[in-house]
């Protein structure tokens, strides 16, 4: 193992490459400006292309393209950027293209477009929320690794946090298991004469069962993502067996989370963290699992309340479940405000807990 001291976009570039990323396409816009910086950087050492696309549009489908011809590739954007890549996103997810996608948000405001998506069509993406660098580099390995084996487009939920934030990382290719060939790639051998054999990147060819009509396709498809929202979900828990009160937070906001729970577990307080790795599968059956023996759930999210509704699917409508967070940014409106403060976090936690006693 080789620990380097690396700035987050350095190190998710480094790790995109050591899984075997070879194109990336995207337009600047922070704070995802940084990632395209360093591949634009480190890619065309390894052998790879990177362009900077005119417009987030342009990028997707530039990555879409070179993932059928057979490349590993990966676009990204922040939440308004990747707004304007749904309509490439589910045609990827119809006709089952692998494409890895970097939200570098600018908060928490794009947990619905991540999960719930906005291109057309029954697919889902699988979206991992990394807590900090070191995770991130292990997860953009990871996406890759689903996107080849599911066929499917996939979404790694980072923020500035993520992307600036210094840390000792390992970024050496991991290793997770085999994956099936790529016999449908587009390999350029019809000449243009549009022999079936020789085009099957399109929704009624090739895929999860090979089906050749859209009807018998389209099932097929929703079957899949089901069979993933089986056997994807990750979570993590902190306390969870015994809280009285646990806490459902993501991605890097959970770290503050996870701080204030130690303290006020040092002070005697019977409280708990759940945090869903994977935003999409939402780990439904864990929580209610570690939902049970609590008198209430908070939620902390750094927006209106949008994991509030997976949250209260999760745990039924007995459990009493509220939210803490909210809409919180600095004057900029790219990085976070108050609320991704510790003391500010207890202090409305421990408020909450003592309306309940």
């Amino acid at each position: 193992m080789t620990m380097r001291l690396m700035q987050g976009s350095e190190a998710l570039a480094a790790a995109a490459i050591e899984a075997g990323c070879r194109f990336f396409a995207g337009y600047p816009m922070l704070p995802f400006s940084g990632l395209l910086e360093e591949m634009s950087k480190q890619l065309p050492v390894a052998g790879g292309t990177c362009m900077n696309a005119a417009s987030e549009i342009e990028g997707v489908n530039m990555a879409y393209g070179a993932s059928c011809a057979g490349a590993r590739a990966a676009t990204g954007s922040c939440g308004q950027g990747v707004a304007l890549m749904q309509e490439a996103l589910g045609e990827a997810g119809q006709a089952e293209i692998p494409l890895v996608i970097f939200n570098m948000a600018r908060g928490q405001q794009e947990y619905f477009q991540c999960t719930r998506g906005g291109g057309w069509g029954d697919y889902r993406t699988i979206t991992l929320a990394p807590r900090d660098v070191a995770e991130a580099v292990e997860h953009t390995q990871l996406l890759f690794h689903l996107a080849d084996l599911y066929r499917a487009p996939v979404i790694l939920y980072g923020d500035y946090l993520i992307a600036d934030t210094q840390m000792s990382v390992d970024v050496s290719r991991r290793e997770f298991g085999p994956l099936p060939e790529k016999d449908w790639v587009l390999a350029g051998g019809s000449g243009g004469t549009g022999i079936p054999d020789e085009h099957r990147v399109v929704a009624v060819r090739g895929g999860w069962g090979h089906p050749q009509t859209p009807n018998e396709h389209w099932p097929l498809i929703a079957e899949k993502f089901r069979y993933i929202g089986r056997t994807e979900a990750r979570y993590e828990s902190l306390y969870a067996e015994d809280a009285e009160y646990l806490v459902v937070s993501w991605g890097t906001t959970s770290a503050f989370v996870d701080y204030v729970v130690e303290e006020l577990r040092a002070d005697g307080v019977r409280v708990g963290s759940f945090r869903p790795v994977t935003l999409w599968p939402f780990p439904e059956d864990a929580l209610n699992a570690a939902a049970v023996g609590c008198k209430r759930i908070f939620t902390y999210e750094l927006n209106a309340g949008q994991m509030l509704d997976d949250v209260r699917v999760s745990v039924g409508r007995d459990m009493p479940v509220t939210a803490l967070g909210g809409v919180s940014v600095d004057a900029s409106t790219m990085r976070q405000g108050p609320l991704l403060d510790a003391p500010v976090l207890r202090d409305l936690l421990v408020k909450a807990i003592e309306r309940e006693c």
